[in-house]
């Protein structure tokens, strides 16, 4: 009998210790950074469930004893909220926050509507302690202050709040009358310049763009599928260029709001990103002419542009005031992952057609590929069926813009093919 009850305990304490270690699946943080004389101020609310390791005191069923709940929401707020950021004052690291405030709020609380409300809400009467709220459905509000030289400084956050869910979004808002910038991310985004110089939004972008080509499998097999055919570096100028040429138009394009807002638009450039590889891996196994590879990087480079846009457009909101030269450092950044990767790339396969079959070796490298690419636009074409097709509504402002773009596509589509046949790459001397 007293093994049993000591059983029952063990499960009873083990099932304590469970909730206070779940991690929640998704959690959404906001928070508020506004500098007001020699402080820098932190008003951030979570949802208590988040708040893991710190069992809250309950009473009747599940309820939060909000009349003993004091100390343990401070330690939460310490622990879980302060503990995980750092501030900075141009390049300095500013000093340790201070806590000043904290409370519950209830689910239905709407006072983050702006930073004026949330902090005469942490500051205000806490919740009646007769009020009953499940401790999950608790939000915990909190102010630190900051010690800073000015309040026209630069200043910057990293916040590491991504351990508090499995998936964790926040909305940042920095908060400079009468200006307010906002920032919308998941998980934890690094070191985060809330009003950056033009070359620290430019370094962020270079850095962005090239990492978006070394973690984009789908376009670093599309640039080896270009490779592939070439016999050397000078052979590759006039699809890369064209390449390079193309995705910069309909990349700027998406980016100043050209490309369709619907739904379906983003899986459809990805299901077209899937068989532009395919089709080059084929032309590849097929012996396409060489004459045509320059024209075929052309016209895949708009569709490789879109999607470049599109992992474009949530970091542009990190770019501040600095937006066209962001949007053109993130190309640069292409660029340059372009360039490192036709480096590392071109002297191994010189080293392989040098030891093996070139035409052999063509054919498998090109049926590898192209096995890969099939079975991605397979899967992208079935989530592509999902959408409800829509026709976008056109006017007359966007049908002009479309028309700009078309118009700047065929010109600098005629200008390559002169500028190529000029220099040597045209079908005549392709052929010959």
């Amino acid at each position: 009998m007293r093994g049993r009850v000591f059983l029952l305990a063990a499960l009873a304490c083990g099932a304590t210790n469970a909730r206070a270690h779940e991690i929640p699946s998704q959690v959404t943080i906001r928070a508020y950074v506004r500098p007001a004389g020699s402080r820098l101020i932190l008003v951030v609310r979570v949802p208590l469930e988040a708040m893991r390791d710190i069992e809250f005191p309950l009473r009747g069923n599940g309820f939060l004893d909000l009349a003993a709940a004091g100390p343990y929401l401070e330690e939460a707020a310490r622990q879980w909220i302060g503990g995980s950021v750092r501030l900075y004052e141009e390049r300095d690291l500013v000093g340790e926050g201070r806590l000043v405030g904290v409370r519950i709020s209830l689910p239905t609380d709407r006072s983050f509507a702006s930073f004026d409300r949330a902090l005469a809400h942490v500051r205000g009467a806490p919740l009646d302690p007769a009020v009953e709220i499940p401790w999950q459905q608790a939000l915990l509000d909190a102010v630190f202050e900051y010690p800073i030289s000015s309040d026209g400084a630069r200043f910057s956050i990293a916040p590491s709040w991504a351990h508090l869910g499995l998936e964790t979004r926040t909305v940042l808002t920095f908060s400079r009358p009468p200006a307010e910038r906002v920032f919308h991310y998941v998980g934890d985004p690094g070191v985060v310049r809330l009003d950056p110089r033009w070359h620290q939004a430019a370094a962020r972008f270079v850095r962005l763009g090239a990492q978006h080509i070394w973690g984009g499998t789908d376009h670093l097999l599309f640039l080896l599928c270009l490779m592939i055919p070439a016999c050397g570096v000078l052979a590759l100028v006039p699809v890369i260029t064209a390449f390079t040429v193309a995705h910069s138009i309909t990349l700027i394009g998406a980016a100043l709001g050209l490309a369709p807002d619907a739904l379906w638009f983003p899986p459809l450039i990805e299901t077209l990103i899937a068989a532009s590889v395919l089709l080059l891996a084929i032309g590849n196994a097929v012996g396409m002419q060489s004459a045509h590879h320059w024209k075929l990087a052309f016209g895949f480079g708009l569709i490789h542009g879109f999607g470049f846009a599109f992992a474009l457009q949530e970091s542009l909101q990190f770019a501040g005031r600095h937006v066209v030269s962001s949007l053109f450092a993130f190309n640069v950044g292409v660029e340059l992952g372009q360039l490192l990767t036709i480096v590392v790339a071109v002297p191994v396969l010189a080293l392989l057609y040098r030891h093996l079959a070139p035409r052999p070796t063509t054919i498998v490298m090109s049926v590898i590929v192209g096995h890969t690419a099939w079975h991605w636009m397979a899967s992208r074409f079935g989530q592509l069926r999902q959408y409800d097709f829509r026709p976008p509504v056109i006017e007359w402002a966007t049908a002009l813009r479309w028309g700009m773009l078309v118009a700047i596509t065929a010109a600098a589509a005629w200008l390559l093919a002169l500028v190529f046949h000029r220099l040597g790459h045209g079908p005549a001397r392709a052929s010959g």
